[in-house]
């Protein structure tokens, strides 16, 4: 080797190692300054299914858990200063069950804050999640998905709330006697006796006005959510919807549908489940589960219910289940999507964790909320805009519902 290139490696090795330390140090010096500002900016996430999946089938999410996406340790790690916990049952709860399965996911959420008085407190209004945050506690609320659980009764919305509901998904995929779901509306139009809000509904929306409690647009039809958006008088929440136009399901909104939330000056808080992120996703799951049939046998024997079976099958092959998985970037995606159409005041966080199969690369569970703080400051976006991303916009709504 002639003595140029030697002098010429003794340069550029050395110089191309500094330049690896300084990449090195400048990441971690994004990640730490990520974190930080993760820390002192307000988390609240519209919708979290912990209740439901892993709460009533008997496990203490007081403690850490090995399984499901949330528990107070968690919560904690992650940085979530407030949390919508959902009660939730299906449609086939229905009149004479759903209300009293409702007031018993409620007694769980109760019994939680009873163990846990250091940790987490129940919030019914703005103030006292600032004052529970404060305390460096949990704020708790109260999320009804589904409004089946009233059973077409003014007296039992009142009740919800007596107990500490603040917001209610009008429907969940079931529609009621009073409101058409999505799912209803897109796939079983001919079989709807009526579409959108009936003159009922349109009572239900005014009463809840009246109460303070939030309308949650989450999972309704299209005729429901203009209908709805038409009689409140106050900001709306869509509690875990993402974009349509990035990835066109049922449960996602359009653009008109975006920007109609923004005029009403309410918040949509995009939903980090896989298959509502990625048009591809639920493809190559089904090609996934396709090339293991005896897996998949074997565990839909024991996992009737879709959800639980493919939770399951994806747990068995996890090597395989982070590769079908979108970036987190694609959530960003979303994100962005909603900020470039109708600005950052109007877009929050509603993961949907332990109610659904799947979400990003890297976000397994409610310890990842500060990687969305991290992916954000690499998409230049500013403290300020952050900070009414991970919760200030809800609060916002909150306060604007608050009675």
């Amino acid at each position: 080797m002639s003595h140029k290139w030697i002098l010429l490696g003794c340069i550029l090795i050395p110089a191309l190692a500094c330049a690896q330390q300084q990449a090195h140090k400048t990441t971690t010096n994004h990640r730490a300054y990520a974190l930080k500002l993760h820390r002192q900016a307000l988390v609240f996430d519209t919708h979290n299914d912990v209740l439901s999946e892993l709460t009533m089938k008997g496990y203490d999410i007081s403690h850490r858990l090995s399984v499901g996406n949330t528990d107070l340790v968690r919560l904690q790690q992650g940085g979530v200063d407030a949390q919508f916990f959902s009660i939730w049952c299906d449609g086939s709860y229905g009149k004479g069950q759903a209300f009293a399965w409702a007031n018993r996911e409620i007694d769980s959420l109760m019994a939680i804050i009873h163990r846990n008085p250091d940790r987490i407190a129940l919030a019914t209004s703005a103030h006292q999640v600032d004052s529970i945050v404060a305390q460096h506690k949990i704020a708790a609320l109260i999320g009804v998905e589904g409004g089946h659980m009233i059973e077409d009764r003014l007296d039992y919305l009142d009740s919800l709330y007596k107990r500490g509901m603040r917001y209610m998904t009008l429907t969940w995929n079931n529609s009621t006697d009073w409101a058409t779901s999505a799912v209803d509306e897109t796939r079983n139009a001919d079989r709807l006796s009526h579409k959108g809000l009936t003159a009922f509904g349109r009572e239900v929306v005014r009463r809840m006005n009246q109460l303070g409690v939030i309308v949650d647009l989450a999972h309704v039809g299209e005729q429901t959510f203009y209908d709805a958006l038409a009689v409140t008088s106050k900001p709306v929440l869509v509690s875990h919807s993402s974009v349509y136009a990035l990835d066109p399901v049922a449960r996602n909104l359009k653009d008109d549908q975006i920007k109609a939330v923004a005029r009403n000056g309410g918040v949509i808080c995009v939903n980090f489940y896989d298959a509502f992120l990625d048009p591809q996703f639920s493809r190559r799951l089904d090609s996934l589960i396709a090339a293991h049939p005896r897996l998949r046998d074997s565990l839909q024997q024991l996992y009737p219910e879709t959800m639980d079976f493919q939770i399951h099958f994806l747990q068995a092959l996890p090597q395989a289940a982070e590769s079908i998985k979108p970036p987190l970037s694609l959530l960003i995606d979303h994100i962005d999507y909603i900020v470039k159409l109708v600005g950052v005041d109007y877009v929050g966080l509603g993961a949907d964790f332990d109610g659904a199969e799947a979400f990003p690369r890297g976000m397994n569970d409610v310890t990842a909320y500060p990687l969305i703080t991290e992916a954000l400051l690499k998409r230049e976006y500013s403290p300020e805009d952050i900070r009414k991303i991970l919760g200030g916009n809800v609060m916002r709504v909150l306060r604007a519902n608050d009675p």
